[in-house]
């Protein structure tokens, strides 16, 4: 005992035990008695829960910074009050077995807002059979300029004071119609449909028919952007030059149901987004190909745009649009005559969501990691503390109860 007495003594420190002096007197808040090492029993199944404890230690310490380290989106839902904003439609697609001559592409929305032939903002690039362009200059949609040379060069080949016949059709403002195109639009405008070109002196002067019979096998990309009112509506692809007739939206079919059955609607949509493009999101319609049994079929994807506002950690905001897509298509071969039961191309039916979908970059605090830390390494070395005293206790159970037996 008096061994035991001198190493208490020596193990209170230089402030003595009577308890004198400040550090002494914070002695007695000590939450973590210390035993001596003498009554401290070191065991090999101790130790072996330490090194699995530890081993576990580890383990959670690295899954939890992984968590922690995870940047993750916050999705929340509001109303949309952007209702007057426009949209644009970005879209790249290949049509194998249809010349760019023949492709239209038009904009129809529920506001009552048409796009015929479009335009400036949309491009065709004319591709052989085995998709290598052509010529990347025959560019604009709408233009069945395309097939030609350019106006300004067949203009040059005419005398000065020519003024061509618009063959009854709606001449424009200064009254003649110079090239085979021109006629086109002039019939275009009276309603028309533009049927032999044969008998039009500028498309026999220009070689008209010749150029439509070499174009007649070749196949045309169609790319760009356009912008459409955010109401519900649709882009579509449909042969022959569309225009209104009696307050009605028509295509002239004539030259599409006149050439051969090699013609049809087979497509492959490289890439459709609604606003800007974002690599957040994957679009289902990207790499869609669609082969039909007939020339004359109609495609159509109704499509739901709910707009999406995406924001990143760095700061910056990138207002996109998701969508969903659902498929139709039906066989519109004429059962009686030469005309379709319907019209044949490609629609893309689009309708806004009135909601806002926003996403927010998210990564937990460190204060959290290192909550969840202290909780890892306290938690396991309880329970592991638990689990040692459980099993040291059987063994001292078990090994009294040997030698209780080799006694008696």
């Amino acid at each position: 005992m008096s061994e035991i007495r001198r190493r208490l003594s020596s193990f209170s420190g230089p402030t003595g035990g009577g308890g004198s002096g400040i550090l002494a007197g914070l002695r007695k808040y000590d939450a973590y008695a210390k035993p001596l090492d003498d009554f401290r029993v070191r065991t090999v199944t101790g130790a072996t829960v330490t090194l699995v404890s530890v081993a576990l230690i580890l383990f959670l310490t690295l899954s939890e910074f992984v968590d922690w380290y995870r940047v993750d989106m916050q999705p929340s839902l509001e109303v949309d009050k952007g209702r007057k904003e426009k949209m644009s439609i970005n879209i790249n697609v290949t049509f194998p077995h249809i010349p760019c001559y023949l492709l239209s592409i038009d904009v129809m929305d529920v506001a009552g807002e048409h796009q015929n032939n479009l335009p400036h903002s949309m491009h065709k690039t004319r591709l052989d059979q085995m998709g290598n362009v052509l010529d990347k200059s025959l560019g604009e949609l709408g233009a069945n300029s395309t097939i030609a040379p350019d106006a300004a060069s067949r203009n040059k080949t005419m005398d000065t004071g020519y003024c061509g016949s618009c063959y009854g059709g709606q001449a424009p403002a200064e009254g003649c119609c110079n090239t085979c195109e021109d006629v086109q639009m002039a019939y275009q405008q009276a309603g028309w449909s533009f049927t032999d070109p044969d008998s039009i002196e500028q498309c026999v002067k220009e070689g008209w028919s010749k150029k439509l019979a070499e174009q007649s096998h070749e196949a045309c990309n169609v790319h760009g952007h356009i912008e459409v009112n955010k109401v519900q509506g649709n882009v579509h692809f449909a042969p022959g030059r569309s225009f209104q007739q009696n307050n009605m939206h028509v295509h002239d079919l004539h030259d599409y149901a006149a050439i051969s059955n090699d013609l049809s609607f087979e497509h492959t949509v490289h890439s459709l987004t609604f606003g800007d493009p974002s690599t957040t999101f994957i679009n289902p319609l990207n790499n869609v190909h669609k082969k039909p049994s007939t020339k004359f079929f109609t495609y159509q994807y109704f499509v739901k745009v709910v707009g999406t506002e995406v924001s990143y950690m760095n700061g910056t905001k990138v207002s996109t649009n998701q969508f969903s897509v659902t498929e139709h298509e039906r066989d519109v071969t004429p059962a009686y005559g030469s005309m379709p039961t319907g019209m044949p191309g490609v629609f893309f039916n689009f309708e806004i969501s009135p909601m806002l979908v926003k996403y927010k970059e998210y990564r937990k605090p460190f204060s959290h990691f290192l909550t969840d830390l202290c909780a890892i390494v306290g938690g396991v070395f309880t329970v592991a503390g638990m689990i040692d005293g459980l099993i040291y206790s059987a063994e001292k159970t078990l090994k009294a109860k040997l030698e209780i037996g080799k006694q008696s």
